[in-house]
């Protein structure tokens, strides 16, 4: 409960965040979480005393349904663009029961169809970004982290292989400790953590 309280302080410090966990809930998507590295950067943000924000390229709010076709997503992503139309913050809007369809153009390799959200965050590059976040009706944060809390808050980076590969890990953590030069980079190894 100590590490939940913990993420949750820091999360509030990022207007972003607060903004569009208190907004995403009017789209109505199927279980959707803000997720990934905006969650994780948020983090490293504030442990290194930097501007919550600072350093966030986007915001991934991520949903499951059913439907994959491009439509049914797009109809999504564009209510999101009149939701969040003065957040000068890129959010991006993507259903990950789709995310196999493009894959292999944007990362080279072929990966089997996601059958949940959890399983997509499941696969995530790293153990300190498989975050998802929500807001549950009584106002504090859900949180789905597969692999706890202890890799984010010790600014540990460590592979998640049960997806990626070594090129994708060796760029984000070359990168990253640039614009977080805290972290702990755990070297790639090709077993699961």
């Amino acid at each position: 409960m100590a590490q939940l309280a913990t993420l949750e302080r820091m999360l509030m410090k990022n207007q972003t965040i607060t903004t569009i966990l208190d907004r995403a809930p009017s789209l109505n998507m199927p279980d959707w979480y803000l997720a990934a590295g905006c969650i994780a950067q948020t983090a490293w943000n504030v442990m290194h005393g930097f501007p919550a924000t600072a350093h966030i390229k986007d915001y991934d709010l991520v949903y499951f349904d059913p439907d994959l076709s491009y439509d049914a997503e797009n109809s999504y992503i564009e209510e999101g663009k009149k939701l969040f139309k003065d957040v000068d913050s890129r959010i991006e809007i993507k259903n990950e029961a789709r995310v196999h369809l493009w894959y292999q153009d944007h990362f080279g390799y072929p990966i089997t169809p996601y059958q949940s959200i959890e399983h997509a965050i499941d696969s995530w590059p790293t153990t300190a970004t498989a975050i998802g976040v929500r807001r549950r009706a009584d106002g504090r944060l859900q949180v789905y982290a597969p692999f706890g809390l202890d890799d984010l808050l010790s600014m540990t980076v460590r592979p998640n292989t049960k997806q990626i590969n070594k090129e994708i890990y060796m760029d984000k953590t070359e990168k990253w400790s640039r614009l977080w030069p805290k972290l702990k980079i755990i070297p790639w190894k090709a077993t699961l953590p």
